[in-house]
């Protein structure tokens, strides 16, 4: 069944975000190269979290679903439809980010995996929302919402969060490694949020009418 599903999945997964977001990534990504000298490792931080972003930006459209009714009494579960969504992307997305750390220039490029390990959390959070958004609302494109929500949380974190807690700081700051320890707790949470908002609600589960034609009352 997974397999009978992986073609029509394919073709409804939004590669004009996600190809928009990539190229947004990967110019960011470039930025450090274009200026005259060698670049300030800081410049070259800024640009990776930003194309970091960019992927995060792209993947809050990922589980967009204009047959969204169409596809809720199907037997797949939705977290197993959401699953497939996510595993179709997750070979480009990865090649997409070795590119963007290449793109960097090696001189200035901080420790790869601690940003990798940020820009998974930032990505496992826009599913996140986005799935949230689905489990909430009756819309079926909830992307450009979940964009502005994370997009906002990236402008407000820097700013909100007190010092002790703080997330983004640079690789020669004594607070490096106590702030990716913060980041791993994030992509927990993100991930645990995910499967929480992954399955559809029981109460509208039960208010869809079944095929004899009567509709059972909430649970």
């Amino acid at each position: 069944m997974i397999r009978a599903l992986a073609g029509p999945v394919w073709r409804t997964l939004p590669w004009r975000a996600l190809g928009a977001a990539g190229a947004v990534g990967l110019l960011l990504a470039a930025l450090p190269r274009l200026g005259d000298g060698e670049p300030s490792p800081w410049v070259t931080l800024m640009a990776l979290r930003g194309a970091a972003l960019a992927g995060g930006l792209g993947l809050a459209f990922l589980l967009d679903d204009p047959a969204r009714q169409l596809t809720a009494p199907v037997p797949v579960r939705r977290p197993l439809r959401q699953a497939l969504r996510a595993a179709l992307v997750v070979p480009a997305a990865a090649l997409w980010w070795a590119a963007v750390l290449l793109l960097a220039p090696a001189g200035a490029r901080p420790p790869v995996a601690a940003l990798t390990l940020e820009a998974g959390a930032v990505c496992v959070l826009a599913l996140a929302v986005a799935a949230g958004a689905l489990r909430l609302t009756d819309e079926a494109r909830p992307g450009r919402a979940v964009a502005a929500v994370l997009l906002t949380a990236a402008v407000l974190a820097p700013l909100l969060l007190p010092e002790r807690w703080a997330l983004f700081v640079p690789p020669d700051d004594g607070r490096w490694a106590a702030a990716h320890d913060r980041w791993a707790l994030a992509l927990a949470g993100a991930a645990a949020l995910w499967a929480v908002c992954g399955p559809e609600p029981v109460r509208r589960r039960a208010a869809r009418p079944r095929a004899g034609g009567s509709s059972t009352g909430a649970v």
